[in-house]
């Protein structure tokens, strides 16, 4: 069976948009200091439309192909009694230089049936987690240009994950293709489906930085029929780049279920913005395969 359920667990804050984005359909409730802001000359529209169509969050995981740092790797397994089955506690370290970087790891501790023989990972979501923050090699040629990198299909079984990955991660207005059973109801700012949350944009500080809050949040009577249980995006005042994202999401089939939460912060570390922590807890079951309880946090140091 195709490994397709790992392209919803970790959408990472997927903020679609309507295919038209020159006007933004739907009502927004906003708090007074923005409708003071929107009196003043501020631009509604305008500032919808770097939502859509942002590139900063995916630059900065980019930049961390090009940038030395430290990074603790906290990787829980539960069982369905909430107690922890396996784990894998790590401290590695990035030395990035001239467009290459290497990794080397400092710590590692593991617990309960983690690896399989041979150090292969027994979970699907420890495997994603080291395909994408792990390096066994040195790697060259590595740059943070984002140009049209969102639309470069990668070759392999975990590279097109991947793949999908980062197009729901960091492509607005991206659908979830090839996932039976769901159609639309991840591209939330589509007709049909944004009618069924509420929008809304705030002024709001967080960790220290004056930001603009944008959410989606589903309205009541619609909670059992979206998949978005939360979804918000804090974008800094002076140069609109994502401080932070955060969402909750969660959907059920027959043939599959899940319930995933996730959280991004980002910080100015030199001058590039780079992520700093990334903390997520899924629960997922598909048929066939054995249901995967899963937490993890990953706080990187530059």
């Amino acid at each position: 069976m195709r490994r397709w359920w790992l392209y919803i667990l970790l959408l990472a804050c997927n903020t679609a948009a309507a295919q038209d984005t020159s006007i933004f359909k739907y009502p927004i409730q906003m708090d007074e200091v923005v409708i003071s802001a929107t009196r003043g000359g501020w631009d509604v529209q305008g500032f919808i439309r770097r939502v859509q169509n942002d590139t900063t969050f995916y630059k900065a995981f980019k930049s961390m192909r090009v940038t030395s740092y430290t990074a603790t790797n906290d990787i829980r397994v539960y069982n369905k009694k909430g107690k922890i089955n396996a784990s894998l506690y790590s401290l590695t370290r990035q030395k990035a230089w001239k467009g290459c970087r290497a990794m080397e790891t400092i710590q590692e501790r593991v617990t309960g049936n983690f690896y399989k023989r041979e150090k292969e990972y027994r979970y699907y979501t420890a495997e994603l987690y080291a395909y994408l923050f792990f390096t066994e090699d040195t790697l060259c040629g590595q740059d943070d240009i984002v140009g049209n990198s969102l639309a470069e299909a990668e070759s392999g079984r975990i590279g097109k994950h991947k793949y999908k990955l980062k197009q729901l991660m960091f492509n607005p207005g991206s659908k979830v293709a090839g996932v039976p059973l769901m159609g639309d109801k991840a591209a939330i700012f589509e007709p049909g489906v944004a009618q069924m949350y509420d929008f809304k944009l705030a002024s709001e500080e967080y960790d220290g930085e004056e930001c603009y809050v944008f959410k989606a949040i589903p309205k009541p009577e619609y909670k059992s029929e979206v998949v978005y249980n939360y979804l918000a995006t804090w974008f800094r005042k002076s140069d609109y780049s994502i401080v932070a994202r955060d969402y909750s999401l969660s959907y059920s089939t027959l043939a599959y279920d899940f319930d995933v939460h996730m959280k991004v912060c980002t910080q100015q570390v030199a001058g590039k913005l780079l992520p700093v922590r990334i903390e997520y807890d899924g629960n997922w079951h598909v048929f066939t395969q054995d249901r995967e309880r899963v937490k993890f946090i990953a706080t990187i140091v530059y």
